[in-house]
């Protein structure tokens, strides 16, 4: 019988005490036998305003000792049947932002090539052009929820074409996603133009701008999408900056009037049973929020992500 890891309970080890993995998991040095691999990717180079998000994979671990392992509104158990560890960070080369996406590219080549689904804590939101290569390579292109106050989608940034604002449209590109199957949720703030969210949009991407889903449960429209994807596999990225900065200073690139926290539970919720292959959350920047509120919202986010993977059992 498969004895699966467990979080350390705070009622046998203090929560301020024992390891500094996602959750108090086990650290795995190897992928053999695990379903599911919590990594770190300490990256901020490729950012555009403020820098920080190195910082992020640390504090997100540091506040996700508060977490427990049953969801309270979903019934998941996701560490009741899938094997779950923290294997640590990706080594990223801090002075080559370049070398970084080709070391992420191999490091998830080999994650995936052992069954293992990926589920990435950041670094900045280039971080995703690297891993969505190598999920394409693995799965096919694949549908995509991005959930985002930017839609980055800009062709280059001071001259480059890989930063955390031109993602998706390389994504698109290469062919890495499936244009009609991308959710583009929460996108907003001021524009160089009035084609920044447009363009995207005559590719095929679906996008619900956050001015039309204020004061809205985004349950039903998770609904949709869910349907829409249908049994197709899907990549997850959240930036955390999809949140208002009232519920997540901690970014560097903020945008008022976001999306809610409750907001957020329910998009992931209504996800629940789609063929998800692999999920990250970027963008947190402690050093814009010393209370660690960012941070520990983002630890909540990804306990969620990891409760509607496929196989995790209810109870």
């Amino acid at each position: 019988m498969t004895q699966f890891n467990q979080p350390i309970s705070g009622n046998d080890l203090a929560r301020f005490s024992g390891p500094n993995t996602f959750m108090r998991l086990p650290q795995a040095d190897t992928l053999a036998g695990l379903d599911v691999a919590v990594i770190g990717i300490p990256m901020d180079i490729g950012t555009s305003w403020r820098s920080g998000t190195r910082f992020g994979p640390k504090q997100i671990r540091s506040e996700s000792a508060m977490l427990r392992p049953y969801n309270m509104a979903t019934f998941a158990a996701p560490f009741d049947s899938l094997q779950i560890a923290d294997i640590g960070d990706l080594a990223i080369n801090t002075f080559s932002l370049s070398d970084s996406l080709r070391i992420i590219k191999e490091s998830y080549d080999a994650i995936l090539a052992q069954g293992v689904t990926p589920v990435a804590m950041g670094g900045d939101h280039s971080i995703t052009l690297p891993i969505l290569r190598a999920i394409a390579a693995k799965h096919g292109p694949v549908a995509l929820v991005h959930v985002d106050a930017h839609a980055d989608v800009n062709d280059e940034m001071f001259g480059e074409k890989e930063t955390h604002g031109t993602v998706f449209r390389r994504a698109y590109e290469e062919g890495l996603i499936v244009p009609d199957k991308t959710f583009q949720i929460g996108i907003r703030g001021s524009g160089y133009a009035a084609s920044d969210f447009t363009e995207a949009k005559g590719w095929g991407f679906r996008q619900y701008p956050a001015w039309e889903l204020w004061q809205q449960n985004l349950t039903v429209m998770g609904a949709q999408i869910r349907n829409e994807i249908g049994d197709h596999p899907v990549y997850i990225t959240y930036d955390i900056d999809s949140l208002d900065p009232s519920f997540a200073p901690g970014t560097g690139t903020p945008e008022i009037a976001g999306l809610t926290t409750p907001q957020a539970l329910q998009l992931i919720h209504a996800l629940g049973g789609a063929n998800v292959v692999g999920c990250d959350l970027v963008e947190v920047s402690p050093p814009y929020d010393p209370s660690g509120n960012t941070a520990l919202t983002a630890a909540n986010l990804l306990f969620e992500l990891l409760c509607i993977l496929p196989g995790v059992t209810s109870r």
